[in-house]
């Protein structure tokens, strides 16, 4: 390859941890949304990483160990160029549905079911990606310790907690960073979360920063989404389209007049909101994740972000960040 400019680095909260400023989400890469291709998807991570995107987020439930197996192929002979992290708490259960599991002795068996499925002897950053409100996070938390002390995990996290758990958690043992759907389009709960973070010194993972694809202005029909997990999702639902595709066409517009792509204004916009910040947006493409790290040479003057907050406000979206059902087991 020709040389590539470098990425940038941010701290992963305050352990030492440094990664590139945009990470790689992988669970596309396991079939969620539409199709997928394992050598296409090995080859995707290995160009990711290639072009200095070294922090990839895996779980053990993105295809229920698939996706952990794909990427412990990929980084095969690449361990030492990347941030490696994964995620434990749901299981499922029979007839299919999620449930979670954050008992101590569940905490311990599910890492070395994953350090199996990966391949490698630590997971660098092991967050608990469901809350279990049976268990009290102390003792899930308390677990995730024991594995930090063991060398399996070299620092931990939380997805989708409130301010006060991840208190909590902080308590038991530092967090280096909480993961939260954090977009233009669904936003208030990861601000909650963020004012909490910041004051703890953790830093904040966001996930679905392109809304599901809806900020890259590709979805323009909800046919676009048919035959993947999207359109089980409400923000994709016949009421809800019509003024969520209106929200993207603003962001179109602005983009177009500042020579960038949606999703780049997007992901930038989302960079500027602090250097805490590390979003992971995912792709199946090539073409996509260039398009994704041309994001950070997209600079947003305060007068830009201020009109880009106008012209999405916060809760503007229609329709919540899951189905009722999932909606009952996140931001716990």
């Amino acid at each position: 390859m020709t040389d590539q400019p470098s990425i940038p680095r941010r701290k992963l909260g305050s352990g030492g941890l440094d990664v590139s400023a945009i990470g790689l989400g992988c669970m596309s890469l396991s079939g969620v949304y539409g199709k997928s291709d394992d050598d296409a998807g090995i080859a995707l991570v290995q160009y990711a990483i290639e072009r200095g995107i070294d922090f990839l987020d895996s779980a053990d439930m993105y295809g229920w160990g698939h996706n952990e197996e794909l990427l412990g192929r990929a980084i095969k002979g690449r361990r030492d160029k990347i941030t490696l992290v994964s995620k434990f708490g749901q299981v499922r259960l029979e007839g299919g549905a999620n449930g979670v599991n954050g008992r101590p002795d569940y905490v311990v068996q599910a890492c070395e079911a994953s350090l199996k499925r990966l391949g490698v002897e630590v997971i660098d950053v092991y967050f608990q990606h469901r809350v279990d409100p049976q268990v009290p996070i102390e003792e899930t938390v308390g677990a995730m310790a024991g594995l930090v002390a063991a060398g399996k995990v070299r620092h931990i996290g939380l997805c989708e907690a409130r301010p006060e758990t991840i208190r909590r958690a902080h308590r038991t043992h530092p967090l280096a960073a909480v993961q939260t759907e954090y977009s233009l389009l669904y936003r208030s709960e990861a601000l909650e979360s963020i004012a909490v973070t910041r004051e703890l010194g953790i830093s904040f993972v966001a996930y679905s920063p392109l809304g599901r694809g809806f900020l890259t202005g590709s979805i323009r029909e909800i046919a676009d989404v048919q035959g993947d997990r999207r359109s089980q999702h409400p923000r994709f639902a016949a009421q809800n389209f019509a003024q969520n595709r209106q929200l993207v066409q603003r962001v179109e517009a602005i983009a177009a007049e500042k020579g960038c792509t949606p999703a780049q204004l997007a992901l930038a916009w989302l960079l500027a909101q602090g250097p805490d910040i590390v979003p992971i947006p995912g792709t199946k493409r090539r073409e996509r994740l260039d398009d994704n790290i041309g994001a950070l040479a997209v600079r947003l003057s305060a007068d830009e972000l201020a009109r880009i907050d106008a012209a999405v406000p916060p809760n503007a979206a229609a329709g919540p960040r899951y189905p009722e059902v999932n909606m009952k087991a996140v931001y716990l």
